[in-house]
This record gives C-alpha cells, structure tokens and sequence, in this order.
C-alpha cells in the first residue's frame, strides 16, 4: 500500500494521521481474519510503531477488536458499518441486479460490478451462480491494469483523470509497465470499436472475461461491470462475438433505467482508435 505522495504531504489541508488510520483500516482483507501489527505495518508500509499506535486509537473508537490471545485485531462491526453503508447508497447496485443475473443465466459466467479503489478494482456486486473458476465475492479487489473491469473503467475516465491513473499504474508497476501498457492500449483500440474491453488470460491463466463501463450524468462513477468464466467456457472468440455485445446491451439498458449518459457516439470513439493516439495516451502523454 502505497504512502502519501510529496504533493499531497506538503498539502496542508491533509490529515496525515486519518490517512495512515484509514490505511489500516484497509489492510484487512476478506476473508483475512486477524492481522497483527506486523501485519500491518508490512502491508500499508507504514513504521511498527506507528501503527502500533494507530491500532490502539482504532481499538478506543471501536473500529477494531483486538484479540489479546494472539496479539492481533480484527475489524469491529463500527468498521463494517462504514462498508454497508457505502454499499446501501450505491443504488447501481441494487438496479443492475436483475440484470446481471440475467446475463448470468445466459452465459453461464460470473457478472459483477465494481468501482476504482486505488490501483485496483473493488467489487461492491456479484452474480456468479456456480460458475466454475470464479470465487470472487463482494469486498473483492482485483487489479486495474491487466483485468477486463478495469481496462472498460480507464478508458471511460477524463483525458486528464486517465493520465494520472496511468502514470500512478506506471509507477506502481515498474519494470513490468511495458506489458501492462500494450494490454492496455489493445484494450483501448477494443473499447473503441467494440465498446467493451478483453482480458483472455492476463491477469489469470484460465480465466477469460470482458468489461464494459458505466458512465452516469450525477458526477459519480464510472463504475464497470464485467463477465468472466473459465477459459474453456468463454473463448476469445465467443468473448468478441457473444459476451462482449450481450455485457454491452446490459450496461447500455442500466444506464437508461438509471438515467445516466447514452453511450459514446461514433465520434468519441475515433478519438481511442489506433494510430497513435491509444499509444500516446497510455504512456500519459497528453
């Protein structure tokens, strides 16, 4: 987990003490249990001591548990009321159920819906059934750069709010952005085509799934939706062919019932495609 960048420590209306509680806060993951200081402080890369000072606020304001046997924490229902909460408000959730289970039926895949946490994705609904391969639930994150959810989200941001995720992912990545950044500008030129974004075994080897963006009118979002199944269940060529154009029509009918943005016009599309353009936008050259 990454700290607060230069621009932001020298900001002075940020709160560097609530930044690093609520990193702590997101260091637990489903299905984690416990976590111990050291835990902890491995994976918000924060200073033992420094959270060992945190958990011990957090404890007082009822948002973690400790439990003494095994000197470590767990997330106290005052924490997970934050979650239900964000998760009550999010009415795309509840309308776009109907319809991912629809879709569900049809394909046989696992539909989901998620929004931007960071460099990844978190998932806030799920439709899976007893699709085989597919164990992700709500609370899951996923990672943003190789996945079909998160292709669909970068490339339905703000020119300007996309570069600066790129060049976050960029550093994020390291050594390994120049793979991240072709998937990504394959993905770019797929959206911009198509309207939904492929990913055939790159963020998982058996795992095949499309993304499409949900893009609304009330300055929240976007969020993106995906359907993924096993490899052999979803071919690349039924990926193109059968569950991109059904994901399509899916997201296109939410955003109507919800009132939201009609889908890009053939001329926003011919600014993503390729000659260049694609390119030069995911090495966040504007």
């Amino acid at each position: 987990m990454k700290r607060p960048g230069k621009k932001v420590a020298t900001d002075r209306s940020f709160v560097v003490a609530l930044s690093r509680g609520l990193d702590v806060l997101r260091a637990f993951r489903p299905n984690d249990g416990l976590l111990g200081n050291q835990e902890i402080a491995a994976r918000t890369n924060l200073p033992k001591p420094t959270v060992s000072r945190l958990t011990y606020t957090l404890t007082k304001l009822g948002y973690l548990t400790p439990v003494p046997r095994f000197e470590k924490y767990q997330l106290a229902p005052s924490a997970m009321s934050l979650g239900y909460a964000a998760l009550a408000n999010l009415g795309v959730r509840h309308l776009s159920e109907p319809f991912r289970e629809e879709v569900m039926r049809e394909t046989g895949g696992a539909v989901a819906v998620g929004g931007r946490d960071r460099t990844s994705m978190i998932y806030f609904g799920q439709s899976r059934g007893m699709t085989l391969g597919v164990q992700l639930d709500v609370g899951s994150r996923i990672p943003i750069a190789t996945t079909a959810m998160g292709r669909a989200y970068i490339w339905a941001l703000p020119p300007d709010e996309r570069a600066a995720l790129l060049r976050e992912l960029r550093e994020h990545y390291g050594s390994r952005w120049p793979k991240m950044r072709d998937g990504m500008e394959r993905a770019g030129e797929t959206v911009a085509k198509l309207g939904f974004a492929i990913s055939a075994g790159e963020w998982h080897d058996d795992i095949h799934a499309v993304g499409v963006a949900l893009k609304l009118n009330d300055g929240t979002g976007p969020y993106a939706f995906n359907c993924g199944a096993p490899a052999f269940r979803f071919t690349e060529d039924r990926l193109r062919n059968d569950i991109g154009p059904r994901l399509v029509a899916m997201v296109r009918n939410i955003e109507a019932a919800l009132g939201g943005a009609a889908p890009q016009s053939k001329k926003d599309n011919k600014k993503l495609k390729s000659g260049g353009k694609v390119a030069r936008v995911v090495e966040g050259i504007r």
